[in-house]
């Protein structure tokens, strides 16, 4: 596990320091020059990420969220026919809006072109208080999807109820700027710890990712076997390995109520 510092100074420089805009990947930024791994944002010096088995557990429950503007990120699914995402991948780049649920898609399994099953969006549902348009805030940056078919065989993720503390061993895989056709991940960073303001609740963690991860799973693994959902990426810092994330424990709140 790779060595950081304390909450305090990592959380003030995700506040004070310009962060990654946390956009999905589009078809204008892929045809971008290629960033140079070293001088990514969100990576850092040294790149800890790596290709992962998209057919084996837990990343066999994720997939690439794409709609049909040309933006991708990463979902999980959490039931047979239920996506969790990042509802900043779901606001059109044009117009500032939301998308038509239709035009939305999800490639479970994707890798080069090939997926395990696939399916189109019918309705989705964001964080409350989401504004499209603004795209915050960070708390409420959050969709469930809801599929027209329950895509191929990936056994569902379940949210974690609790919010883990500081120090908690987590994994972060998605489909990433730089290699958006492979599922990368960060195998060995941790919870850095909570930022709390009134009514905004946000995980600090240690994981590389950059733009595409956006929607992803923080994953963290259980006492009695198995992976849980501890939270979905929704932005960066740039420069270094650190981001933020809406703790699943916040979402199964608001869900329940």
């Amino acid at each position: 596990m790779r060595p950081t510092r304390g909450l305090t100074a990592r959380a003030a420089l995700w506040f004070r320091a310009a962060f990654l805009v946390s956009l999905p990947v589009s078809a204008a930024s892929a045809r971008e020059p290629v960033i140079p791994r070293a001088e990514l944002p969100g990576i850092g010096s040294v790149d800890p990420r790596r290709p992962v088995d998209s057919a084996s557990m837990p990343w066999s429950a994720l997939g690439r969220v794409q709609t049909e503007l040309g933006g991708r990120c990463t979902g999980t699914l959490i039931a047979p026919r239920t996506v969790l995402t990042a509802a900043h991948c779901l606001v059109s780049p044009r117009s500032g809006g939301w998308v038509r649920p239709a035009s939305v898609h999800f490639l479970l399994g994707y890798r080069q072109g090939a997926w395990t099953g696939m399916a189109r969006a019918v309705s989705f549902v964001s964080g409350p208080g989401f504004d499209a348009g603004s795209r915050s805030p960070a708390s409420a940056d959050w969709a469930l999807l809801t599929l027209d078919v329950a895509p191929g065989h990936g056994a569902p993720l379940p949210l974690l109820r609790d919010i883990p503390a500081a120090g908690t061993p987590v994994l972060l895989g998605g489909y990433q700027q730089d290699r958006p056709e492979v599922l990368m991940a960060d195998t060995g960073c941790q919870v850095l710890g909570l930022w709390r303001r009134e009514r905004t609740t946000l995980l600090v963690h240690g994981c590389a990712g950059t733009r595409g991860a956006s929607g992803a799973p923080l994953l963290v693994g259980q006492r009695g076997g198995g992976w849980a959902v501890a939270g979905v990426a929704v932005a960066v810092t740039r420069g270094q390995a650190q981001g933020v994330a809406v703790p699943a424990a916040v979402l199964r709140q608001v869900l329940e109520e």
